[in-house]
């Protein structure tokens, strides 16, 4: 009776294993609920730099970024919506060169009611810094007179509503900061408040 028990429970282990291995997850495009990438590049900044440092966004797919921020929440302590903003900007930034805008289609439109400095604050702070120095490893120094800033405008609007990645940089600036509500009108003012103070 002994063996025979005991054989019932490894059968039943062995289905299970072989159940849970053959089970594929398929994500759709509502799940997980999207996050906002600005408040998720600083949450970002303010929660996983300390154990990881900044890593290129195509390291890993959009599913298995997925997956890995669903582990990490766990481990981070991270509430649900600080989760799907990280998820939000690392999947930002792993597809910013397929958010390419051509320049010809751009719509202008009138900037909203935050100034340059507000919008610096809230999109832009979590990268780059309070003092444009950079608060994260391959963000540039904007205080550098021969740096980033040196080039045209046309050059920094095209970066700032397309997004980029500097040359050995590990991570790209997703397309607006990761605020796709920043009108061009909002990313005139920021690039203007930028060249001002830095």
């Amino acid at each position: 009776m002994k063996n025979f028990t005991k054989n019932i429970y490894a059968l039943m282990a062995t289905a299970g294993l072989l159940l849970m291995s053959s089970t594929v997850i398929a994500y759709d495009d509502t799940w997980p609920p999207k996050g906002d990438a600005a408040k998720g590049a600083k949450a970002w900044a303010d929660n996983c730099i300390r154990c990881h440092n900044i890593r290129e966004g195509k390291e890993l797919r959009d599913d298995q970024w997925i997956t890995t921020m669903f582990h990490m929440r766990m481990r981070a302590g991270l509430t649900g919506q600080d989760t799907r903003d990280i998820l939000s900007f690392l999947q930002a930034s792993n597809n910013a060169s397929s958010n390419f805008v051509r320049p010809s289609s751009l719509k202008t439109s009138a900037a909203s009611s935050l100034t340059g400095k507000a919008i610096y604050t809230q999109t832009c702070i979590a990268c780059h810094g309070a003092d444009g120095r950079g608060s994260v490893p391959g963000a540039p120094n904007f205080t550098d007179k021969s740096g980033r800033l040196s080039k045209t405008d046309e050059h920094l609007m095209n970066s700032l509503t397309n997004g980029m990645q500097s040359e050995g940089s590990p991570m790209a600036m997703p397309a607006k900061g990761g605020n796709s509500a920043l009108t061009q009108g909002d990313l005139k003012n920021v690039l203007e408040y930028m060249k001002k103070t830095f």
